[in-house]
């Protein structure tokens, strides 16, 4: 490897469509996030931009490293297992209560990789129709849940 190669830096499009990426998985994260703070869950903002951004830097990687397409599927594999077990550590099992919290929370984790994943694979349109259709579960049926069927909210 040559010094030339330490930082590869590709030319302004690319770049610019890199960068442009980036921000889009960082903001719809945040969007997803934001709705969980509001709600007083211990994964909010950063946690799910961080999520969404670091999955599309994976996949964005990954493809300008070269990894053809049909390959992609053992880094979107790695993506999705990874997130899994992050998921994972906010769900909290309560014994005395039998009650388990944070599993809303953790499939809102989940979903947020996979919507970094479309953004990373230049699917932007696919993870915006994501976001929305996470926003009317976490926020409209929510509302539904408590105030209209009078659910409780323990597995959020």
């Amino acid at each position: 490897m040559s010094w030339d190669e330490l930082i590869l830096i590709p030319d302004g499009s690319l770049a610019l469509q890199v960068i442009v990426r980036l921000l889009i998985a960082a903001g719809l994260g945040g969007i997803v996030g934001y709705e969980r703070e509001q709600k007083g869950k211990a994964a909010g903002i950063r946690t799910h931009m961080l999520v969404c951004l670091g999955a599309t830097i994976i996949i964005i990687v990954a493809r300008l490293d070269g990894i053809p397409l049909a390959e992609m599927s053992k880094i979107i594999e790695g993506v999705v297992t990874g997130i899994g077990f992050l998921g994972a550590g906010v769900i909290l099992k309560l014994n005395r209560e039998r009650k388990i919290h944070g599993i809303t929370t953790a499939a809102s984790i989940w979903t947020t990789s996979a919507i970094g994943i479309a953004v990373g694979l230049g699917q932007v349109w696919i993870a915006v129709v994501s976001l929305l259709v996470v926003w009317i579960i976490l926020s409209v049926l929510g509302h539904f849940e408590k105030n209209v069927w009078e659910m409780t909210d323990d597995n959020a």
